[in-house]
């Protein structure tokens, strides 16, 4: 079954950041942020880039600059969300949402210059 609803959306952010919250590595990164606030974003973020949902205007990149990041962290971002998306989905919307997945780490790691 593919991404086709905002439904879709929920279940893929909230299984994700599931995982990452108990990610040795990524967790930290969590640890002073209100999830339950935060969570209503991430699906407006990814129902923007899945479902071409309007009204998103947040620059994603800009969130992440003060943040202590290395490849690894990026790295592991990326291979969470990819098993996510092909444990709970397969189709046109899943191949993208892994894409721009690996596409966003790539525009962060390279504008906060981590190397």
């Amino acid at each position: 079954m593919d991404i086709t609803t905002k439904q879709d959306v929920e279940n893929l952010v909230d299984t994700f950041y599931g995982r990452v919250l108990t990610d040795e590595s990524l967790a930290p990164f969590f640890k002073n942020l209100d999830f339950k606030a935060h969570m209503p974003k991430m699906v407006h973020f990814w129902s923007f880039v899945l479902l071409d949902e309007a009204g998103y205007t947040t620059n994603v990149t800009d969130k992440h600059m003060h943040m202590p990041l290395t490849p690894a962290h990026f790295e592991r971002w990326v291979a969470l969300f990819h098993g996510t998306v092909n444990e709970l989905f397969a189709g046109e919307k899943a191949e993208m949402a892994k894409q721009r997945a690996s596409l966003i780490a790539w525009t962060i790691q390279n504008k906060t210059g981590v190397k």
